[in-house]
């Protein structure tokens, strides 16, 4: 029997890679990697550190003996100093060298970088996979005229490919921020209590040379090109609400296409992939609810509101630190990770499978048509010696009474009936008709479609093919 709590992200939604990220191996075999880091360093320039103390380092990183840092962390009440102590238990010969000159911060805080950085990692690659698949998807319905809407209220014609780059721009701007958080993304180095690398310098006795090359040595081994050029004991905590700005950009994306597609499932236009043994509604067998899209729209929620987390963190750090960011920091960043992950794969499982019903769409069209049309046909009957204020006042009138016919009967839009019926139009039905083809109301959707992904997303796919074709898993 199951009587703790399990976060959902756990057990419903991120995948098992994000959770690794955010695991505890993850965290301590990073610390103890810092810490092989920082010895051989140390002992590159000159300091009493040996080979093989480095190499015994090296050899006992993934050997973690939870139980025994656990033990030591109820007596010391401190993780760090709990993590030294049981690795030194199998490190007998670098017992004393570990950690030297460093303070807590040098593990936690350059862990929490290289974790976030990987998992942003992950994040870059899902949100290529869906930006590719929405491509496909727009270039495939780049010429299928829809109905577009402003004010959710039917508007001139655009295209369902269309409609489809303005999702995909949304996430190219978020692709873009992720690439920028990534190329910027600095470790912090080994910067001391207070950030002036006193204890440093006391080990090298002076040269603040070693000091400096102590960090380059470091950022190099982790897989960095810089370390932060000025800290307290932390890295700013503005870094953690800029990236999780940038994940509730990703939500905020998504939560947009995910809304578009429940409103178009709700008129039959398109809908979200339907597996063949899925339940829509426990009462109404009938129904197909758009459930992952809802799904989508509901962790976006979160993790947007989750984003003013670090943000509050950021603003109320004291001086060269305090420890109010601990605690909230530990929960809101993996969280936030967690979350559009399970978003993105979300999107992933979606937009690989989009159904679209082109003879509802095209329904749907035709019902609105006639009221856009109005100026062409009025316009052909002007061609042919008509009165365009007479031809105007009849329209408007024929609109009214259509609009009625609609709305309060309930009845289907009979405009074209009543101009068709008007010898002042002087148009039939052969005539009529070639003006309501949708496709000549859309003006240059298709080649708008074919430039920008052709422009903008082409590249990118072809520089990133090696990440394509992701496979994930919905686990409900």
């Amino acid at each position: 029997m199951k009587n703790s709590y399990e976060s959902p992200f756990c057990t419903r939604y991120a995948s098992e890679e994000m959770q690794y990220i955010f695991s505890a191996d993850k965290k301590f075999t990073t610390w103890r990697k810092l810490w092989v880091a920082l010895a051989r360093a140390e002992m590159k320039l000159g300091l009493p550190i040996t080979q093989q103390q480095v190499e015994q380092l090296e050899a006992n990183i993934d050997n973690i003996d939870y139980k025994v840092a656990e033990e030591r962390e109820r007596l010391v009440r401190h993780d760090v100093m709990a993590h030294v102590y049981a690795y030194g238990e199998v490190c007998p010969d670098a017992k004393g060298i570990i950690h030297l000159g460093a303070t807590s911060c040098y593990v936690g805080d350059n862990t929490d970088i290289i974790i976030m950085r990987d998992a942003l990692k992950v994040v870059r690659r899902k949100l290529i996979n869906v930006i590719a698949q929405l491509s496909d998807f727009a270039m495939k319905y780049k010429a299928l005229p829809a109905l577009a809407y402003t004010h959710l209220q039917p508007a001139q014609l655009t295209t369902v490919g269309k409609r489809a780059t303005l999702w995909i721009n949304e996430l190219l701007m978020d692709l873009e921020e992720i690439e920028y958080r990534l190329e910027k993304l600095k470790l912090l180095g080994s910067k001391g209590t207070t950030g002036t690398q006193a204890s440093f310098v006391e080990l090298f006795e002076g040269d603040t040379k070693k000091v400096k090359e102590l960090e380059r040595l470091i950022a190099e081994e982790m897989g960095f090109k810089e370390v932060v050029p000025v800290s307290g004991q932390t890295y700013s905590r503005k870094v953690d609400s800029q990236i999780l700005s940038t994940l509730s950009g990703i939500a905020q994306s998504c939560s947009k296409f995910s809304n578009d597609i429940r409103i178009l499932q709700s008129f039959k236009e398109i809908e979200e992939p339907f597996e063949k043994n899925q339940i829509g509604s426990s009462a109404m067998a009938y129904k197909r609810n758009p459930m992952r899209s809802e799904r989508i729209t509901s962790i976006a929620r979160y993790v947007i509101i989750n984003s003013l987390n670090p943000a509050f963190t950021a603003g109320t750090q004291w001086f060269e630190r305090t420890l109010d960011d601990s605690a909230n920091k530990r929960i809101s960043v993996a969280e936030a990770f967690l979350g559009v992950d399970a978003i993105l794969n979300l999107m992933i499982n979606v937009t690989s499978g989009l159904v679209v019903y082109p003879e509802m769409i095209r329904q749907r069209v035709m019902r609105e048509l006639p009221f856009m049309a109005t100026e062409n046909i009025m316009m052909s009957a002007v061609k042919k010696g008509g009165d365009r204020q007479e031809l105007h006042e009849k329209i408007r009138q024929y609109s009214i009474e259509a609009g009625r016919q609609v709305k309060e009967k309930g009845l289907e839009n009979d405009l074209c009936e009543r101009i068709l019926a008007d010898d002042m139009f002087k148009i039939n039905k052969e005539e009529l008709d070639e003006i309501l083809k949708p496709e000549s109301f859309t003006g240059r959707s298709e080649e708008q479609v074919e430039e920008y992904i052709e422009q903008y997303i082409r590249p990118i796919i072809e520089a990133n093919k090696d990440v394509l074709n992701e496979q994930v898993e919905i686990k409900n």
